[in-house]
């Protein structure tokens, strides 16, 4: 099959490789669409890990076309998308049913071959059905899931004002879930004035940037001086991460959604603020509960169906599996704006 292989930092080439064979527990689907996620840019760069050669993609949708002998819950021809996750079952977390925090999960597209693809191979456990959904809408499920999980983990309460940071595909996904929460007002901020216009799209009330106004200021002045009621920070920048200290009320909460990627230094007042303002601080990994993969993922799936949540709008860019290299440079270079960009890897 044709596939997107990683050699090494920043190498990677499409080329014929050998597909795995389908066990007695594990499905084969045919890849449909595949997301490039922001960890697969750091990862690539610097941080990979996992067995070389690779083949990266964990946010994807596709057909069943082929079932292991033990697999009786899904069929073949049936409508999926891929959960990336797979959790041992065994540690004191899994037991729990808190398999984000599994203390020896594998994943999908770093573990082993993901959906840079025609095909991927995967237990059946790790499969959902999207029913009629767009195969583009079902591979934007797993970030949608992972704002969900945010979402409902830091709990906003109807009418409540909440700072969102980072108008990426997180954000703008994060947006959408704090409106079907009954959020009142959300300001999004973001250094980017195209993205913060995407967020007046979607319903933001109030926007800053930055790097043109006194971020601290404007908050206190959309929120009548009080501060917000929750941040959520969606940029996994250690400057919006200090931010959200600065910015919420007292007896608020944060949540942190972004991946830190260098160290986060805090000012002694942004530090002052976690005890004088008895904040509430939250850190949000993956997208999983139980009974796996959660509510995260049914939720996200039955809001998609409805119509209530659109994710093809976040789509700017599409690349075949060939061109896969183009779209990493492309992202790397930053010479254009881009929000979810989709691999395609069937012929037309």
């Amino acid at each position: 099959m044709r596939a997107a292989v990683l050699y090494e930092n920043n190498e990677i080439r499409a080329e014929q490789v050998e597909q795995a064979a389908c066990g007695a527990d594990e499905v084969r689907i045919k890849v449909m669409a595949a997301g490039i996620c922001g960890s697969d840019i750091h990862k690539m760069q610097t941080r990979w890990k996992y067995p070389l050669p690779a083949v990266m993609g964990h946010e994807f949708s596709g057909v069943i076309v082929e079932k292991g002998a033990d697999v009786v819950h899904v069929e073949v021809g049936s409508r999926v998308a891929g959960i990336p996750l797979v959790p041992c079952g065994k540690c004191e977390y899994c037991q729990a049913g808190e398999f984000s925090l599994c203390e020896d999960y594998r994943m999908v597209g770093s573990h082993f071959y993901g959906a840079f693809a025609e095909n991927v191979v995967m237990k059946a456990t790790n499969v959902i059905d999207i029913g009629d959904m767009d195969f583009e809408e079902g591979a934007m499920l797993e970030p949608l899931a992972v704002a969900m999980h945010g979402v409902l983990g830091i709990k906003p309460e109807l009418g409540d004002t909440v700072v969102v940071f980072g108008i990426g595909t997180i954000g703008i996904l994060v947006v959408q879930c704090l409106q079907l929460a009954g959020v009142k007002d959300i300001i999004a901020v973001d250094i980017s004035d195209g993205k913060l216009a995407e967020a007046r799209k979607f319903g933001c009330r109030y926007t800053i940037n930055p790097r043109e106004d006194n971020l601290a200021e404007k908050v206190l002045e959309y929120t009548g001086g009080r501060g917000a009621d929750i941040a959520l920070e969606c940029a996994g920048s250690k400057v919006t991460q200090e931010q959200c200290l600065r910015v919420t009320k007292k007896k608020g909460k944060i949540g942190y959604l972004g991946i830190a990627y260098a160290d986060v230094l805090l000012p002694e007042e942004a530090f002052e603020n976690i005890f004088r303002r008895e904040l509430t601080l939250k850190g949000f990994w993956n997208s999983y509960s139980a009974p796996f993969p959660g509510e995260e993922w049914t939720t996200s799936i039955a809001f998609v169906n409805q119509g209530r949540i659109q994710l093809k709008p976040l789509i700017s860019h599409r690349y075949k599996v060939e061109e896969v290299g183009d779209a990493f440079a492309m992202i790397l270079g930053r010479e254009e704006d881009y929000n979810k960009v989709m691999i395609l890897p069937q012929e037309e």
